[in-house]
């Protein structure tokens, strides 16, 4: 598996046009060149608002199997351009007969809500160890204690539907204690209660748009290993949702996402003038703070972190990948279970 798959090419500039140079993407505006990087060292390219690409580039992007994102101004997700499907078709017949086998769906699914729940509670764990206000770490501790609670009642509870009222209980106490995990900037960076579409704080517009980056890399880990991304276990089918990358992505929201969110507000990486409000008191991040934010997400994605389960050093961005070749293996019954990624 290369490295190649962590880089990808965001294209934010309004203006901007990216286009093919011999064996390179090359990225101009009004004539200026802004940037110039191998093709070869692409993983996949993003972009922005009113930015656009060349007819022969995404033709180049199909035929290798590199997707093309267009996101909004603010990050919202409106297309994917990939090639033709790969992956062997047994393997996606195997993940429909699975998923409609309400036994072994409700397995991936408690599988993935377990992963989830054990890292968010190394989150928690971490922040009240490393508190210096005693009210917080008793706050945090009982958190702690909830979710410690829920882990014991997983997996006796009967059902789709029970595991996915432990997910949501457990992401209901991990929310109500975020706050205390912030230890700077507090006046700015005020959280009280998630909310999506729009975000309305800033805090909720950092985490909506890395989580929209990691379901990025994890709708390209699953087409990489030939899965459907649209057909999941935990989240519901609906039309348009990419079910199965939400279900992948779940185990990774408090180590990638929540994780770096926390890191940026903390070390004092991003501030009010990164944010900006627009029409229904939406906030959103301006092209400065998304470049902040997407610096920091590559270098996330290059740390090297420990996998638990193949007990070998990886980038944190292939990881991912990994556990979709995992999840592929256990759908084909090469694995009695799907096992989740899990932090230390």
């Amino acid at each position: 598996m290369s490295r190649e798959l962590l880089n990808t090419l965001f294209v934010m500039k309004e203006g901007a046009n990216a286009h093919l140079n011999g064996e390179t993407v090359e990225v101009t505006q009004e004539g200026k060149r802004l940037i110039q990087v191998p093709l070869l060292h692409l993983g996949s390219i993003v972009l922005f608002g009113a930015t656009s690409m060349s007819h022969q580039l995404m033709m180049r992007c199909a035929t290798d199997g590199r997707a093309v994102t267009l996101l909004d101004y603010g990050g919202r997700f409106r297309a994917r351009v990939v090639g033709a499907t790969t992956g062997n078709v047994l393997l996606r017949q195997a993940q429909y007969e699975s998923q409609r086998d309400p036994a072994r769906a409700c397995a991936v699914a408690r599988a993935i809500v377990a992963g989830k729940i054990r890292n968010t509670r190394q989150n928690l764990a971490r922040g009240a160890r490393e508190s210096r206000d005693a009210d917080v770490a008793a706050s945090l501790r009982e958190a702690v204690a909830v979710i410690d609670g829920l882990l014991v009642e997983l997996p006796e509870v009967p059902g789709l539907d029970a595991v996915r009222g432990v997910e949501g209980r457990a992401a209901a106490v991990a929310f109500s204690v975020f706050g205390f995990l912030m230890t700077r900037d507090k006046a700015d960076f005020a959280f009280t209660v998630r909310t999506r579409r729009p975000p309305r704080d800033r805090v909720n517009a950092l985490l909506s748009f890395t989580y929209m980056l990691l379901q990025l890399d994890c709708t390209a880990a699953l087409e990489g290993v030939g899965l459907d991304p649209q057909f999941g276990f935990l989240h519901a089918l609906r039309p348009g949702r990419p079910a199965l990358s939400l279900d992948l992505m779940e185990e990774f929201r408090p180590c990638v996402a929540e994780r770096l969110v926390l890191t940026l507000i903390n070390r004092r990486q991003v501030s009010p003038c990164h944010f900006e409000e627009r029409e229904k008191g939406a906030v959103l991040l301006n092209e400065d703070g998304r470049k902040v934010v997407l610096t920091e997400y590559q270098k996330r994605k290059q740390e090297e972190v420990t996998h638990p389960f193949l007990k070998q050093t990886t980038p944190m961005g292939l990881v991912p990948h990994l556990q979709a070749r995992l999840l592929a293996r256990h759908l084909r019954g090469d694995l009695p279970t799907y096992p989740p990624f899990l932090t230390r």
